[in-house]
């Protein structure tokens, strides 16, 4: 547990003074210049409308610590650390000193300091509403299935609040996505929490269509009575009184603001006072005039000046960094002001919010009420411009309502988004020291080197001045990303350019940040275009040249991308090039000034579900999606801390593959607060010290030797996490290094592999297949690796119970009887003393199948040798170090076929990366093996699985668990096929379809039975998508349009469900019945977002013939369901539900009698109290084996792989931005075959999600490894990019497969598993891209067979484009040159 931060103290008590504390050595005296008479140590702010007075805080906390440790608000979560997943989103209310008026401000918990808050009113998610009265954003958000593991979405809920408070209840659709830029979900696929917020919107999505306007004056929601009538997101007015969820659920009325929580009286009369508090290793200032803050700076020169805290917490929480003296220097008011200067510029202050200053460009540019301002005419707007694009695009609305302009110039980021436009424009600097007259600065040559500038050490930028541009002035910025919102630059621009009335450029500036270790001008470029003519031809072609020369990037160059880079800095300036003409009314090319279409998310779920019933197949909302929202759902790091709980923090591996010559830990026991180490020596025997499957066995701790970057080492046990990451950072190892492996393509050269294990399928004969082949082709394709990204961290807490070694396991884990297997075993006691419960988790998506026991057996063991609690819970870098990802893949592939386009023959090797031990990789690679045939039949195929050894983390389960790269191999090789036999794809595939009327089987000799569905999916799907009109629409556009392109394609996917190892598809239940009638259920799945508790409830209540609120499910544990399998594979309602069902049905046998006697209409409570006066038993334990399969690899006629195949299909169009890279997904048509659906709701939710994980997988998330050392580049938010509010598809249509009764499914309800078979149906985006960039590489002569191979990244799609800009930009590797960054 991380101690206090605080100390909350009765107003009337607080006596002392600065002086006071000093003198009693509880501070650190201040120097003479310094009046600490004018100084407090008190920190006074309202949380939640209550006045908290708080006396001397720890300096070294957070905002989020003060409310978790202090507050014991634990609703606001810990996802990253870095403030770019939006958990911790609070809000802070003011009082806005321009407006007169409150302003509520999302702001990042996890990186603000606590003094932020002083003199404010700080507002959590608990302060809005509860579970009995829930705030209706949190409502609606429940309602409209917006939460699924609930771990995202208390910060979701208050980035929405605070956009309500600010736009009394009214938000625009522009507004409402632009506040979630800094908020991710891992869970939903996002649109229905868009569609929840979309109710408050005010209007009609109509316009002057709105049925308001006709000739009654009434419409759909505007009667004679006033009602009030918002847009509900589809183009529909309702009426906000009579609102009802998707679900017929009734919901309350529109937000009002007499409702919400007033800012406190108190606080409009509070005159903020000077501050200083801390301790001995840390002070913080908190000054409130600018000459207190000079005076400071001149006493501590090396004083850390603190804006927003964006970067500098990062630097403090990832890199260690000690800023003893940190001065706060948000609350000066003559920081903040701003002023226009009429005919010269904007003046404004260095600590303006980046919020504030948006709002103040755009009124100079477009005008606004708010301001004291002018408008300015559009030829004067030219660098405030871009500002206002450069901020619109940078990080999300939490940061940039904290962060300020000085800090983004002060800390000198090379790929500072704003810095561009800064020094292009030559803005000016105001930079003051004590005691010396203000100095200006120019930001032409303000930066030196990395990280250096002019700042003098005791000076502080004051206030900057942009000047506004003339008549004959162009300015225009540009940045690309990985992700377009909410992301950090890859490079960005800013170009500046003055043409005469003759077209001659008379001044020009070209400055690019992501192109050097410094914000850069092209010097040989801006010299060049002077004095040039701009319509003569050789002006663009001989920049280029410069700009060529001004940015000769080494192959190998910090960040990689080189060639991207290079191609960036072109294409940036050719479309400037293109603007400039286009504002002088000169022939331009006009496509290469538009943006790829980026719309409102729109769409439909198709709803009627015909197999509905009293209980069973409604969309009823998640169980504990009331309290996920309002954040009273409980996870492990939740949990109140114990009596005597240590916190756990692992010392890893800085080294790939090493041999540990000595470890001293010596010096980590003297850190105050540390307690004690454990490594291997403090385990029973040596084979404690391992842990895993038979086939994938690993150490809990590293036993001489290292095998990856990451490994853990020891694990430090303290009083706090503060302490104890102190103590792990003072333990020192020395290592001897030894040659390590990272990438597939390094494994197969050094012939690495886990050899034991080979998975192959044979049927037919290969070479007479490809015999009779007319065409026969062959390929290689890549995939890349997956983080698992689950917004709660690994996170285990262990207990010892006094007597006989018990241990209480609480963790997030999908698999807790593996856990409690292993912590026994790490503790030298039977599985039977050790309890793993598991409430739920904050996502898991196989992550947590058995990576979660590496971390509870930490604790268990540290628990076991201290004999006091331990909590671990991992930061968002020691999880991506740590945990393992999807497993990279790497396909070689030949194939055959006839002259009637049929495949004759399929040989294919998958090679996977495992990383340094097996985990689950046998598993991965055997579903890989059965999924490369995807839904087509071939007579005669082969397919060889390659598990490669490599000094990487151990790759391990993820949502597909190696299905969608054995079918990203068929797919990719179909694409590729096509083309080159020049047939269309959709009919290459309808040749090739299973056919289940022709006795087919597939690659591994299942049967082809009438589930087969996929013909009647894709027929279905392409009527109800308009495919076949739209095909021919795109062909249209792209022939139209040079530099931007569309693509449209179909996926189809089929996945087996069924666990590989034939003993875990089995499962228990246990059902109570009370005599009071209520029902309290545990089974062996655990609840992780994705509704599991959810249906079993249902199953449960349709059983028993109960309402659902009489069925309780508490938690997973071992001590009450026992031996369970682990919550993945698809399979986990299949299983329980059968479990579930089988217990019921014992109770049901039991309570027959009793049904008799008091006939149709009794009551539960009348019938259990009967039959417990009876003596019966009202406990019932089912069980349930999943029955016919039992598929063994290598025999001649084996059982079924799997129960069943849930298969779906998906047709996505994008459009494509050839110049950068860019994409956007138009519109994505999805169609899955789940049967008879248990919950509608919760199948399309996890449609809809797994999509867009799919999106993501094939598109941006791209994990990346230093290749000089092998440790991973990519270890949060801020490097690693998964999708956002704003990537989804722009429409989004999901429906289920219909005029099919299901009757000859055999599973719990004939439903079917659906948690991860849509997942692959996300690489129809990157195909999509594919035909998009086919498109563009046609019209530039290239006609070669395109491999795209995923994640399809921005660079990747810019670089196949193959223009003559890209060819130029080429960087070619050195002998012996190696990239900065790979993909293992």
């Amino acid at each position: 547990m991380t101690p206090s931060i605080a100390s909350l103290v009765p107003e009337s008590s607080i006596v002392s003074t600065v002086s006071q504390d000093i003198a009693k050595g509880e501070l650190p005296p201040l120097p003479k210049e310094i009046d600490a008479s004018s100084y407090t140590t008190v920190l006074t702010f309202y949380l939640n409308g209550v006045k908290q007075v708080v006396r001397n805080p720890n300096p070294e906390g957070t905002l989020l610590d003060y409310l978790r440790l202090n507050a014991h608000l634990t609703g606001t979560k810990l996802g990253c650390s870095e403030g770019g997943c939006g958990a911790c989103t609070i809000v802070v209310a003011s009082i806005d000193p321009d407006t007169n008026s409150v302003y509520y401000a999302a702001i990042n918990s996890c990186i603000a300091p606590l003094i932020f808050v002083e003199g404010k009113h700080l507002i959590t998610v608990e302060g809005i509403g509860n579970v009995k009265n829930p705030h209706p954003a949190q409502e609606r958000i429940a309602y409209f299935h917006g939460s699924q593991c609930g771990f995202c979405t208390p910060g979701i809920v208050m980035s929405l609040y605070a956009l309500l408070r600010n736009t009394d209840g009214s938000p625009s659709k522009d507004q409402i996505v632009e506040a979630w830029d800094g908020n991710l979900c891992r869970c939903t696929g996002y649109k229905p929490i868009i569609d929840a917020a979309n109710t408050f919107v005010s209007g009609c999505a109509r316009g002057k269509d709105c049925c308001k306007n006709k000739s009654n004056g009434q419409g759909c929601g505007g009667g004679p009575n006033g009602t009030t009538t918002n847009s509900d997101g589809n183009g529909m007015e309702v009426d906000m009184n009579k609102l009802m969820s998707p679900n017929g659920m009734p919901l309350k009325p529109a937000y009002t603001a007499d409702q919400e929580l007033i800012f406190p009286p108190s606080l409009r009369k509070y005159e903020l006072p000077p501050i200083y508090f801390g301790n001995f290793r840390k002070v913080w200032f908190r000054p409130t005039s600018k000459a207190q803050l000079l005076q400071i700076k001149s006493a501590y020169p090396s004083a850390k000046i603190v804006g927003g805290s964006s970067e500098i917490q990062i630097e403090i929480k990832m890199k260690a960094a000690n800023y003893n003296v940190s001065v706060f220097a948000n609350d000066i008011p003559e920081l903040k002001a701003f002023s226009y200067v009429p005919g010269q510029g904007l003046h404004f202050g260095s600590n303006i919010s980046l919020s504030r200053l948006e709002e103040v460009l755009h009124a100079l540019i477009e005008g606004s009420d708010k301001f004291s301002l002018p408008k300015l005419e559009p030829h004067q707007t030219g660098f405030f411009r871009a500002m206002l694009h450069q901020l619109k695009y940078f990080a999300g609305r939490q940061i940039r309502n904290a962060a300020t302009p000085a800090g983004n110039i002060a800390t000198a980021s090379p790929i500072s988004d704003l810095n561009p436009v800064l020094v292009s424009a030559h803005a000016v600097l105001t930079v003051e020291q004590e005691g010396k007259e203000p100095m200006e600065l120019s930001m032409a040559d303000f930066f030196i080197s990395y990280r250096n500038t002019k700042l003098p050490t005791e000076g502080i930028i004051t206030s900057i001045f942009v000047p506004e541009t003339t008549k004959l002035q162009h300015v225009a910025a540009y940045k690309q990303a990985k992700r377009k919102d909410d992301d950090i630059a890859i490079v960005t621009s800013s170009f500046f350019m003055e043409v005469d009335d003759n077209n001659v450029i008379t001044q020009a500036r070209l400055v690019y940040g992501g192109m050097a270790p410094i914000t850069l001008a092209a010097k040989d470029a801006s010299s060049f275009l002077v004095g040039k003519n701009l319509l003569d031809r050789e002006t663009l072609e001989s920049t280029f040249s410069c700009l060529e020369r001004d940015f000769n990037l080494p192959y190998g160059v910090p960040g990689g991308m080189a060639t991207y880079r290079r191609g960036l800095a072109l294409s940036f300036f050719y479309r400037f090039y293109n603007q400039v003409k286009s504002d002088l009314n000169l022939e331009f090319d006009a496509d290469v000034l538009t943006e790829v279409t980026r719309d409102h998310v729109k769409g439909k779920r198709d709803i009627v579900n015909p197999f509905e019933s009293r209980i069973l197949g409604k969309s009823n909302p998640h169980l504990s999606a009331l309290k996920q929202v309002t954040g009273e759902a409980v996870y492990v790091d939740d949990i109140p801390p114990q009596h005597g709980e240590l916190f756990g923090v692992q010392v890893l591996s800085t080294k790939a593959r090493a041999k540990i010559l000595s470890v001293d830990f010596s010096a980590a026991l003297e850190v105050p607060g540390v307690v004690d180490y454990v490594d291997i020596n403090d385990l029973p025997n040596r084979e404690a010290n391992m842990w895993g499957s038979v086939n994938g066995y690993e150490p809990f701790f590293a036993d001489g030797e290292v095998f990856y970057a990451g490994q853990c080492i020891g694990v430090v046990l303290a009083e706090t996490e503060l302490a104890a990451n102190e103590g792990m950072r003072a333990v020192k190892v020395e290592y001897e290094d030894l040659p390590f492996i990272t990438t597939i393509e390094e494994a197969i050269e050094a012939n690495s592999y886990f050899d034991h294990i080979k998975p192959q399928t044979y049927k037919g004969d290969i070479e007479e297949g490809l015999k009779k082949a007319k065409y026969v082709f062959e390929g290689t394709n890549r995939m890349g690796a997956q983080e698992h990204f689950y917004l709660e961290t690994q996170g285990a807490l262990a207990v010892p119970e006094p007597e006989d070694g018990e241990l209480k396991i609480y963790s997030s884990s999908q698999n807790p009887t593996e856990t409690q297997h292993f912590v026994a075993s790490a503790t030298g006691v039977p599985d039977s003393r050790i309890v793993c419960r598991v409430k739920r988790l904050g996502g898991g998506f196989g992550g947590k199948e058995s990576r979660c026991v590496q971390l509870a057996g930490l604790a268990s063991i540290g628990a076991v040798k201290t004999k006091r609690p331990v909590r671990m819970i991992l930061s968002r870098a020691e999880d991506m170090q740590t945990s393992g990802q999807r497993h990279p893949f790497l396909f070689k592939w030949r194939c055959g076929f006839d002259e009637n386009y049929k495949m004759t023959a399929y040989e294919v090797d998958l090679y996977c990366n495992a990383g340094w031990t097996m985990d689950l990789s046998k598993g991965v690679i055997e579903r890989a093996v059965l999924h490369a045939d995807n839904v087509y039949f071939c007579p005669n195929v082969t397919v060889r699985g390659w598990i490669c050894k490599t000094n990487t983390a151990s790759n391990t389960a993820f949502r597909g668990f190696g299905g969608p790269q054995g079918m990203f191999a068929c797919e990719s090789m179909f694409y590729e096929v096509a083309d080159r036999m020049n047939i269309d794809l959709d009919e290459l595939r309808r040749i090739n379809y299973y056919d289940k009327t022709q006795n087919q089987s597939t690659s591994f000799k299942q049967a082809i039975t009438e589930d087969f569905s996929i013909p009647e999916i894709v027929e279905q799907l392409h009527v109800e998508s308009d495919y076949e009109a739209r095909k021919a629409q795109v062909s249209a556009f792209n022939k139209e349009h040079k530099w931007i392109k569309r693509g449209i394609t179909t996926t189809p996917t089929k996945f087996g469900i069924s666990f590989g190892a034939l003993f875990l598809n089995q499962a228990g239940a246990l059902v109570h019945i009370y005599h009071d009638g209520s029902i309290l259920l545990t089974h062996g799945g655990t609840e992780m977002g994705q509704g599991l508790h959810t249906k079993m409830a249902m199953i449960c209540a349709h059983e028993l013939q109960v309402p659902l609120d009489n069925v309780f499910i508490s938690e997973t544990a071992t001590n009450t369901v026992p031996n369970t399998s682990p919550s993945a594979a698809s399979a986990s309602s299949d299983l329980n539900g059968g479990a579930v069902k089988n217990a019921c049905d014992q109770l049901n046998e039991r309570l027959r009698p009793y049904r008799e006697k008091f006939g149709p209409n009794a009551t539960m409570r009348e019938m259990a109290h009967a039959a417990y006066m009876d003596r019966v038993n009202l406990s019932a334990n089912g069980f349930y084996k999943t029955p016919d399969i039992g598929f063994i690899f290598g025999e001649e006629n084996p059982k079924p792989a799997f129960y069943y195949f849930t298969q779906g299909a998906c047709v996505s169009e994008v459009e494509v931005n050839m110049l950068t890279g860019d994409f956007s997904v138009i519109r994505t048509d999805i169609k899955m075959d789940i049967g008879r659906p248990i919950n509608q709701a919760i199948d399309y939710g996890q449609i809809e999600g797994a999509y867009v994980q799919g999106q993501g997988l094939f598109t941006t998330e791209q994990s990346l490894w230093f290749a000089h050392n092998g440790q991973i580049f990519t270890r949060g938010p801020g490097a690693y990019k998964i999708p956002g509010f704003r990537d989804i598809p722009q429409e989004f249509n999901v429906t289920m497969l219909k005029d099919r009764p299901f009757n000859h499914l055999n599973t719990i309800h004939r439903s079917k598993g659906i948690g991860e078979p849509p997942l692959f149906l996300g690489s129809t985006v990157l195909f999509a891209i594919r035909e998009a960039v086919k498109a563009g590489r046609k019209q530039f002569g290239l006609d070669d067979v395109l491999v795209l191979n995923s994640p399809c990244t921005a660079e990747r799609i810019r670089l196949a484009v193959g223009d003559d800009i890209i060819k130029r930009a080429v960087v070619t590797p050195k002998k012996g040159e190696k990239p900065f960054l790979v993909e293992a």
